[in-house]
């Protein structure tokens, strides 16, 4: 068997974060309500998709991955209202119940030994309170497991020895970054830039950037497992990984032909 034709390994990597439920509402507005002067949506059709860390997690197997997931249990739905002639976000209706806190009780060294790499996708819900975090990192830590972040928390100091994924705007409010780690910012069209570095990605034609930073971070933890270690590598390959994506509707998961 050539090299090319080798089976891939599959990795094990676990995902810890919150989950959303994704709808998309499809309809037109043809008239103007008689009540008050705002548009009438007729919906037609809607479509259901998995977002947030579950995105992240669906990415993660497309690519090759084995992957377990640590969720929240309540139902976070994001519900985007869509013009069907033009494709357009007319409007986002978000609902956000209370969520439990991650249960970190089953987080030990010896129950992270079957994992390659742990991803914390952090959307700030709820699921993973500022307290949670060092006990959530140690175990993979000790045992010299990558640890992959995203976070929409302001405060990062407590994720010492990661590799932390951000885009632009986050960047700009972060009040606190760790000693140590390793800082990848997205920027979009722009690439991505690492250690001063500027990594380009591919121009293509923008149709939607909803959860485009899941795929980048599916690509990354994939590349990164297989070139074992190799960040330039697994950067460019994340690039390539969310351009895909933005050139499709929605929340997109990612497969390998999409980037051949």
């Amino acid at each position: 068997m050539s090299k090319d034709t080798q089976q891939q390994k599959q990795f094990r990597v676990l995902v810890v974060g919150d989950a959303c439920l994704d709808l998309y509402c499809f309809g037109s507005c043809d008239r103007i309500s008689p009540e008050a002067p705002v548009p009438i949506f007729k919906r037609e059709s809607v479509e259901s998709r998995q977002g947030m860390c579950l995105n992240v997690s669906s990415n993660l197997k497309s690519l090759g991955n084995s992957v377990s997931v640590d969720r929240n249990s309540e139902i976070i739905k994001k519900t985007r209202i869509i013009d069907k002639r033009s494709g357009q976000h007319i409007l986002r209706i978000d609902e956000e119940p209370i969520i439990k806190r991650v249960d970190l009780r089953k987080y030990t060294v010896n129950s992270m030994k079957e994992y390659d790499a742990l991803v914390i996708s952090d959307y700030n819900k709820g699921y993973i309170a500022q307290g949670d975090i060092i006990d959530l990192i140690y175990p993979a830590k000790s045992l010299g497991i990558p640890v992959f972040v995203d976070s929409k928390k302001k405060d990062l100091r407590n994720f010492e020895d990661c590799i932390i994924k951000i885009n632009e705007k986050e960047r700009s409010l972060i009040t606190s970054f760790p000693k140590k780690c390793e800082t990848i910012v997205t920027m979009g069209s722009k690439g991505a830039v690492w250690r001063n570095k500027k990594y380009p990605t591919l121009r293509v034609p923008v149709h939607d950037v909803c959860g485009a930073g899941d795929v980048f971070l599916a690509g990354l933890v994939t590349m990164y497992l297989e070139s074992q270690g190799n960040m330039a590598k697994s950067i460019l390959f994340a690039n390539r990984c969310a351009a895909a994506s933005v050139s499709r509707f929605g929340t997109y998961t990612i497969k390998r032909e999409d980037i051949k």
